[in-house]
């Protein structure tokens, strides 16, 4: 097959091994499926994150319950890993031995996802990882146990960096010294050089950060064009409150949030963060289907959904789908059939998953609406450009994964 992987081809071929002969009676281990959610129910990330995780976890299996999933026993079990690789390492593998958990998703924290694959792998079950550090599909991937579906630190760069770089357009970074942070500023640094700017420079702050006062006043004394915030969570509202407090929300500069969310927004309100630019793959209002879900969603859980969670019921959905037509919960048969079925929900567009593990869609930029343009409550977004996956990811032999070369 042109352009095929070996490794993909033997998904391929097993997928569809596995779809015209599924087995006459489905072998589940314990008799049941068992998802962990392995969260942030306190920390920095717990707004976009946390108690919404396990919501969107369970609408993926309630509604799988009612369709392809009918007669299956699916447990949803969760967990706060506490932003700490330990923590997160150790309730793994707790719930991995002791309580038959067979596929983990959210693990929003970059430490902690890139501890976890080792463990899927010798433990043979699957983790569906709604983001994070590209890491996950290139040096550190792992497609035989792992999947990347909604985002991660490339894409979150590249959205915004293709609408914004101009040739001689000038960047400065203000960036969390920690896992995420660090990606995120290199990754920015080749995507600003290839569109032909420039990076004047980065100013670090500690995680989590209390104050970005000193860092802001320094990025925005840098006359750079653009001020990015390479940062995540309570930091990237710390950061754009900072920003406007000092005048460069509303000044020449522009400023981009690598991972600024509608639940930051909501939190900063419109009159602080209007004018702010970020990369999304799912916001509520893009279109009927993503209000629809929302909508859901938001009746259980009070909230519209951040992308993240968007991402695991997206994830979730897909994963029963291939256990149920796989007949099984074994590792290497529900990937195979994962990578074999399509991807059609109502997160996502125009999807499908690469043999490195990253699961390629479209993707959009936005920038944060005034005050006045808004019209109704979580009416925070205006659409400047939308991007075909294969524009806005990694390309698949730039990546590094050990897997597909």
């Amino acid at each position: 097959m042109p352009g095929m992987t070996r490794a993909g081809m033997r998904l391929a071929v097993l997928a569809a091994g596995l779809l015209a002969a599924a087995p006459a009676a489905a072998d589940y281990s314990d008799g049941r499926i068992r998802i962990g959610v392995l969260t942030d129910m306190a920390g920095v990330y717990s707004d976009i994150t946390g108690k919404g995780s396990v919501v969107a976890a369970q609408m993926a299996v309630d509604e799988c319950l009612a369709a392809e999933c009918r007669g299956m026993t699916i447990e949803v079990v969760s967990a706060d890993h506490q932003n700490k690789a330990d923590v997160g390492s150790a309730l793994a593998r707790e719930w991995i031995d002791r309580q038959g958990v067979d596929v983990l998703t959210d693990m929003s924290n970059a430490s902690i996802q890139l501890a976890l694959p080792p463990l899927l792998k010798a433990k043979n079950r699957i983790g569906l990882f709604p983001g994070g550090t590209a890491r996950l599909t290139g040096d550190a991937c792992m497609p035989s146990h792992i999947v990347q579906w909604m985002w991660d630190t490339y894409v979150q760069v590249a959205g915004v960096s293709t609408t914004l770089t101009t040739p001689g357009r000038s960047w400065y970074l203000v960036t969390a010294d920690y896992a995420l942070g660090n990606q995120l500023e290199a990754d920015t640094k080749q995507l600003v050089a290839k569109g032909g700017g420039r990076v004047l420079g980065s100013v670090r702050h500690p995680f989590p950060a209390a104050d970005l006062s000193s860092q802001i006043l320094t990025a925005q004394g840098s006359g750079a064009d653009i001020v990015a915030l390479a940062n995540a969570g309570g930091d990237t509202i710390t950061g754009v409150k900072a920003a406007r407090d000092f005048g460069l929300l509303g000044s020449a500069q522009r400023l981009a949030a690598f991972f600024l969310t509608v639940m930051d927004v909501r939190s900063i309100g419109l009159p602080t963060a209007q004018g702010t630019v970020l990369t999304e793959g799912f916001y509520w209002d893009l279109d009927p289907g993503t209000r629809a879900f929302s909508a859901r969603f938001r009746a259980r859980h009070g909230a519209v959904p951040s992308a993240i969670q968007a991402g695991i019921y997206s994830a979730v959905r897909h994963y029963l789908k291939a256990a149920a037509s796989a007949g099984t919960d074994e590792a290497g048969a529900v990937m195979a059939t994962m990578h074999a079925l399509p991807i059609a929900d109502e997160v996502v567009r125009n999807a499908r998953l690469r043999p490195d593990g990253r699961m390629v869609h479209d993707v959009y930029v936005f920038q944060v609406k005034t005050p006045a343009a808004s019209t109704g409550e979580w009416d925070f977004y205006e659409t400047m450009a939308t991007l075909p996956g294969e524009q806005a990811f990694r390309p698949l032999e730039q990546g590094g994964c050990p897997a597909v070369r």
